[in-house]
């Protein structure tokens, strides 16, 4: 019954702890920091009558010392320490889905989306040939339109996630125009 932590993501964890104080007899100290970098140390102050707390906006695959201070009033209890490594970031996309084709255009989504991607960037060009266009899509939206495209051609379109840490990790499907209005 030591603090530890559960609920292990990419860039969070929750943490418990026994309960050593009450709201009356005093409050914690938390310090956490990246056991790489401890000049990166940040520091929260709990009530006496939590025992457990989610830590968020954490880096990715990041190996944290933790430190709870219990500042009682009434008994001195020993800092609880521990060490918690998030996960390795999630892989997105996994899936990219083309629909609503027609001869100019089509509609590309993808997912999941992830708090921690910035930004998407969804590359597209006819197969074969090398003439790549991109657009650039904003981290919370997972579908974006592609127009002004040739009728009756397949396309490689890539999507591309851009993690906050600089990581990128790419899908790609393939997509086919509708042919052009006949005229009869």
């Amino acid at each position: 019954n030591r603090l530890h932590a559960t609920d292990v993501t990419s860039s969070s964890f929750r943490l418990m702890w026994p309960k050593l104080l009450s709201q009356e007899t005093g409050y914690y100290t938390l310090e956490y920091a990246p056991a790489a970098d401890l000049a990166r140390k940040r520091t929260q102050q709990v009530s006496g009558a939590h025992t457990s707390l989610l830590l968020s906006d954490l880096a990715p695959e990041t190996t944290y010392e933790v430190a709870l201070i219990p500042e009682s009033n009434v008994h001195y209890f020993p800092p609880q320490t521990t060490r918690v490594t998030t996960l390795a970031e999630e892989i997105s996309p996994v899936q990219v889905l083309i629909s609503e084709s027609g001869p100019r255009s089509f509609h590309v989504s993808w997912a999941p989306v992830l708090d921690s991607v910035i930004s998407y960037q969804v590359l597209y060009g006819p197969l074969p040939g090398n003439s790549v266009k991109v657009l650039e899509v904003d981290g919370k939206h997972n579908s974006t339109v592609v127009e002004h495209l040739a009728p009756n051609t397949t396309y490689l379109v890539t999507v591309t996630a851009i993690y906050r840490s600089g990581k990128e990790k790419s899908l790609s499907a393939k997509a086919c125009t509708q042919e052009g209005e006949r005229l009869l």
